[in-house]
C-alpha cells in the first residue's frame, strides 16, 4: 500500500507518478506541496518488490542512479527502519509519501495507492502471519 498523510498530496497516484516520485522528478504536488518520499532498508523484501514493481531499478541500479544524481544536487529518499517507522514519519510529515504492507495501514494515514506485489515476493509478511 502506498500511503500519504490524511490530507494526500494532490497528485494522481498511478505507478507512472509513483516511480518520478520516488526516483525525485518531480518534487511538488499541483498545490506546490514539497513532496517527501520514504523508502524502507535496501535489501528489505517490501522496498525489492516495490522497486520492482514501481521503480523498476534494481538496488544495483539505484544506487548508480542516486550516486550520478547526487552530483546534480538531488538526495535520494529518507530510508526509514521500519514499516512502523514509516507510517509514523508519513502521519506527522505533510508531503510525505511511504509504502508499507496493508496490516501496517491505520487511520493515521491514507492509502492512495494499492500496489500488486509480483507473485512468488517473499518474506512480506504482516508479524501476525510470520512463522514462530
Amino acid at each position: 500500500m502506498v500511503i500519504t498523510a490524511p490530507q494526500a498530496p494532490r497528485l494522481s497516484f498511478d505507478r507512472y507518478t509513483l516511480r518520478n516520485v520516488f526516483l525525485k522528478k518531480i518534487f511538488v504536488d499541483k498545490d506546490g506541496q514539497r513532496l517527501i518520499p520514504v523508502n524502507l532498508p535496501a535489501g528489505s523484501p517490501l522496498r525489492q518488490a516495490f522497486a520492482q514493481e514501481v521503480t523498476h531499478l534494481p538496488d544495483t541500479q539505484q544506487d548508480d542512479y542516486w550516486n550520478r544524481q547526487y552530483f546534480q544536487g538531488v538526495s535520494p529518499p529518507y530510508v526509514l527502519a521500519s514499516q512502523q517507522a514509516v507510517v509514523r514519519f508519513v502521519a506527522a510529515t505533510p508531503g510525505a509519501i511511504g509504502y508499507v504492507t496493508s496490516c501496517y495501514v491505520d487511520s493515521s494515514v491514507r492509502v492512495v495507492f494499492e500496489l500488486t506485489l509480483p507473485s512468488g515476493t517473499t518474506a512480506v509478511v504482516c508479524p501476525e502471519h510470520a512463522s514462530p
